[in-house]
């Protein structure tokens, strides 16, 4: 079983959202800021990409379970263990909490994509709002924007994680990114004081390169409902022009329980 090394930081104490900072978070029963959940994803992603390369990122599906919160300073243990077509990534800290896994594989047929009418339809039109069950209406899609990485963006998300991989100083764009890009798809139609990305489904179909102008388009499919808590599954998808490089079905708590 490989393992790597890394400590968490917290680079996200000026963001809306406040769970990550101390006094919010404390307030909701944690000890501290919650690193971002992206974050722990972008560590999740190097021994994959560190053993397949650009292969991973070019073709694999992965599923991001993120169960406890890492912290600033955290020493995170990440293993990688492979049986049969399937490769997970847990990622422990260093009391031998399990905070999350990555179980990726590369199938030959990835899952299906939404389909392309999903998003013909009128979007969202009511501007950013606080976020409410009431807002949010399923299948309504969100409105597209693009994005642009340039190689000190991407450096930029790579050295966030600490990663150092020489696949991203030779022009690829750091997964850590494209995961944060889905976070900014919520961002960019609610406003979200506090709230808590719980998990992601990743499908790598096409590799991003530096310089790619991406155009993103998102729809809410599901909220639900559990132990107090608010829940949304967002489907986030980048398009280079007509070709479908990434998509995501991203997870979060959108209101937490008092």
């Amino acid at each position: 079983m490989a393992q790597y090394e890394v400590t968490a930081r917290n680079f996200s104490e000026s963001s809306e959202n406040r769970m990550h900072s101390d006094d919010i978070a404390q307030k909701f029963g944690f000890k501290g800021a919650l690193v971002p959940g992206v974050a722990v994803y972008g560590h999740l992603t190097h021994p994959l990409v560190e053993r397949f390369g650009e292969t991973w990122l070019a073709n694999s599906v992965s599923d991001l379970r993120l169960l406890k919160p890492a912290y600033d300073g955290d020493r995170l243990i990440l293993s990688l263990s492979e049986a049969d077509d399937q490769q997970t990534v847990q990622c422990h800290n260093a009391d031998g909490e399990l905070l999350a896994t990555l179980i990726s594989s590369s199938p030959d047929k990835l899952p299906t994509p939404e389909p392309k009418a999903t998003f013909e339809q009128p979007p969202k039109s009511n501007g950013r709002i606080e976020i409410e069950w009431g807002q949010i209406e399923i299948n309504q899609p969100f409105n597209e924007w693009q994005i642009t990485v340039d190689q000190e963006t991407n450096q930029t998300y790579a050295s966030q994680v600490a990663d150092d991989l020489s696949t991203y100083t030779d022009g690829l764009v750091h997964p850590h990114f494209l995961l944060s890009s889905a976070n900014k798809a919520l961002m960019e139609e609610y406003v979200m004081p506090t709230w808590i990305h719980v998990g992601s489904e990743t499908r790598h179909r096409l590799p991003v390169k530096v310089q790619d102008t991406l155009t993103v388009r998102s729809v809410p499919l599901e909220r639900w409902q559990k132990k107090g808590h608010e829940f949304i599954r967002l489907y986030v998808s980048y398009w280079r022009g007509d070709e479908l490089t990434t998509d995501i079905l991203h997870t979060a708590i959108y209101k937490i329980a008092s």
